[in-house]
């Protein structure tokens, strides 16, 4: 063979040769895709642990250090807590001759999750109570922060972090960003307690689905038994997933728990349609489907332009100049499509078609109104 041609066929084959090396990571890089895709959700996305409660901490303060934006005069319980405080200090002055500007009456919210002790630091979120127009640059003073019970559990003290600001000029300019009336203090308050409201068996854990739903407590309750190997869950109803501890995990149920919590399951969701009707706003599901229907959409616009025209008495007469309004009105009828939609059309179907149709999103939520009172529509509607 000649060395030309030698040379060709080496290098065909080289080329075919890395042509099917690259076909293979193509497969293989596509099938990671879809393996990816395909990827359920974590279970402690999806459940919570039954007996662990959060605890909601509520209490009120006042808030100092604010430039002219705090309560005014008329906002007595500022003025009667301000005194209060003073008094505290050895300082007595009359409540009707404090004129402070600068102090707002604000109540004090926090959550505090399980397991934590004492010392250790939350959130918490101020609201303004009183006549005050910003907060912005305010400290919170200590204030205790009491639980459901009434009992002292925290408390919370620190610079608010608004995110915004409120001015308001002598001439009634206003410039406004975000909502100025309530903030936040970050790890503004301190425990004085344990957060003990929990009550983990070890025998047993309860796992509850935060959206009930028989198909993925089912998925969760096989997920665990094919991860341990025998039949440790059972799906009690829609929301509870009852779990056996393993004796050979009683000594480690944390570890336990997380390996339940690491599990990935594809949970089942309803099909449903959200609109907002203040907004416009359409969010459709994934297994939403129509029944065979057909659409029509027309628009009718009615436009009124009012022109005002000027009407000039004679000259040296006693009329007087007068403006008289003309009027013309336009009516527009914008033809509607009727448009067929086959059995068991999908979203991208619902979308395609609605496009096509040229609809606004206020239009929309008419129409699937419409939808779900002939009987088409195979989703729940949910108006909010």
């Amino acid at each position: 063979m000649p060395i030309e041609a030698k040379s060709r066929a080496g290098l065909r084959a080289f080329l075919t040769g890395c042509f099917k090396w690259w076909l293979l990571l193509a497969v293989i890089s596509s099938g990671a895709f879809i393996a990816r895709a395909e990827a359920g959700v974590r279970a402690k996305d999806l459940v919570t642990i039954q007996g662990l409660r959060t605890t909601r901490l509520v209490g009120y303060g006042l808030v100092v250090g604010l430039d002219g934006t705090g309560d005014t005069y008329r906002s007595i319980v500022a003025l009667q807590t301000a005194t209060n405080m003073l008094k505290r200090f050895g300082i007595n002055v009359p409540a009707s001759r404090i004129r402070l500007k600068n102090i707002a009456a604000v109540m004090i919210t926090a959550e505090v999750p399980p397991f934590l002790t004492e010392g250790s630091t939350v959130d918490v979120l101020v609201s303004s109570m009183g006549d005050a127009t910003s907060l912005e640059g305010g400290t919170l003073i200590l204030s205790p922060l009491v639980d459901e019970s009434g009992t002292l559990f925290a408390q919370a003290q620190g610079a608010i972090s608004v995110g915004g600001f409120n001015v308001e000029s002598i001439g009634g300019d206003r410039i406004r960003k975000n909502y100025a009336l309530v903030g936040r203090v970050p790890n503004g308050a301190t425990l004085l307690k344990s957060n003990n409201n929990t009550s983990l068996s070890d025998s047993t854990i309860t796992f509850a689905l935060k959206d009930p739903d028989f198909t993925t407590a089912v998925r969760l309750a096989d997920a665990i038994n094919e991860k341990f190997g025998n039949e440790v869950a059972m799906a009690v109803n829609a929301a509870q997933i009852r779990t056996r501890i393993p004796d050979e995990f009683k000594p480690k149920i944390t570890q336990f728990v997380s390996i339940i919590e690491n599990l990935e399951i594809e949970p089942d969701v309803q099909a449903r349609v959200v609109v907002n009707e203040r907004t416009g706003t359409v969010v459709v599901g994934e297994h939403v489907t129509l029944s065979p229907v057909a659409i029509a959409h027309g628009n009718l616009r009615i436009e009124i332009q009012t022109t005002p025209v000027i009407s000039q008495p004679a000259p040296f007469s006693q009329g007087e100049t007068v403006v008289v309004p003309q009027t013309q009105t336009t009516v527009t009828d914008n033809k509607g499509q009727l448009l067929y939609v086959e059995n068991s059309a999908s979203v991208r179907d619902v979308a395609r078609a609605l496009n096509a149709l040229g609809v606004s999103p206020r239009d929309i939520v008419a129409i699937f109104q419409a939808l779900k009172e002939a009987g088409a529509l195979k989703a729940k509607l949910i108006i909010m």
